[in-house]
């Protein structure tokens, strides 16, 4: 079975997204599962305080808890994110990612 578009994970294989990336201290781990023009998929796992700075994308990006949680700013406004949650950022509103505890989340992305 061919795997093209996707990279990084098995086809025709249950697997556990939580397993893809590990954490590691004082560090932000991601595995990128898709990046073309039309979308961008990666998993990621950030350590506790380890946090994705204020900045924007052209596409809206899903973010996705897998575990613990995460700390999400939208514009001037602040979310809870807990694991089997998930929260849009609307494209070219200002974002930011911050870990209060270890926490892995996919990101999707569209363009």
């Amino acid at each position: 079975m061919s795997n093209k578009i996707m990279k990084n994970i098995e086809a025709a294989k249950v697997q556990n997204l939580a397993d893809l990336v590990t954490y590691q201290d004082g560090q932000v781990v991601s595995k990128t599962l898709v990046q073309n023009p039309g979308v961008s998929i990666t998993v990621f796992s950030f350590d506790k305080g380890e946090e994705i700075s204020t900045h924007a994308s052209h596409g809206d990006a899903m973010v996705y808890v897998i575990d613990g949680q995460a700390e999400i700013t939208i514009g001037d406004e602040k979310f809870t994110v807990k694991a089997g949650e998930t929260i849009l950022m609307p494209a070219d509103v200002p974002h930011a990612v911050a870990a209060a505890e270890p926490m892995k989340f996919m990101l999707t992305v569209v363009f």
